[in-house]
């Protein structure tokens, strides 16, 4: 029979090594969230192709996790993982509707349901970035496909009507959604009489010079 003091030692050991997998795991977690948001952020410089080499980058960590939760659950928790797999489902529609005006699938971002709907549900707010962006551009045009792709998000995830009771969250995402929505519909309209008044103004000036010609 081992003596106690050996037993406890090895049960040290396991402890440690424990702690130090939740450490590796962690820190893979955080590296998958912060290459989304840059590959969002790369997105909306113009500069997709960077984007999407942070969001392979970010791929093959989730998929690095997704295989040690299958050996060691204990060290994938929920929440933090959860929130990387919506940052990263976030960034992966907004570079496919950037790229080619798509939703990406669940089955090519290779998420769970949960986490691809929250994802999606947070591009609502980098469409209203880049709708004012368009805006500072003067190309309400395109501010203005901004805001109608943010409507059919908003739309469509109102209409799961199940979905609230499934997937925690949800509803306090879309709730902040009607807002965003509301306040760019907002700035857009401002921005369309503003220029309306403008090109009025223009050609009033236009319009007296040659009179006065």
């Amino acid at each position: 029979m081992p003596p106690l003091k050996n037993l406890l030692q090895e049960i040290k050991r396991e402890l440690i090594q424990k702690e130090k997998n939740r450490d590796e795991v962690h820190e893979s977690m955080r590296k998958a969230t912060s290459l989304s948001k840059q590959a969002i952020l790369l997105s909306h410089q113009k500069r997709l192709s960077e984007a999407k080499k942070q969001l392979e980058k970010a791929k093959e960590l989730i998929k690095n996790l997704k295989e040690q939760a299958k050996e060691q659950p204990s060290t994938i928790y929920g929440g933090m993982f959860s929130a990387a797999l919506q940052e990263y489902s976030e960034a992966c529609i907004f570079v496919g509707l950037l790229e080619e005006s798509r939703f990406v699938t669940i089955e090519e971002v290779e998420v769970p349901p949960v986490e691809y709907v929250l994802g999606l549900a947070d591009v609502i707010g980098e469409l209203r970035r880049l709708a004012l962006d368009a805006l500072r551009e003067g190309n309400v045009a395109k501010g203005e496909q901004c805001l109608k792709t943010m409507d059919e998000i908003y739309v469509e995830l109102e209409a799961l009507d199940e979905a609230y009771m499934l997937v925690q969250g949800l509803r306090r995402k879309n709730d902040v959604s009607r807002r965003i929505i509301e306040a760019t519909r907002g700035d857009l309209t401002q921005e369309v009489r503003r220029k309306a008044l403008e090109d009025y103004l223009r050609g009033f000036e236009e319009r007296h010079k040659g009179n006065q010609g």
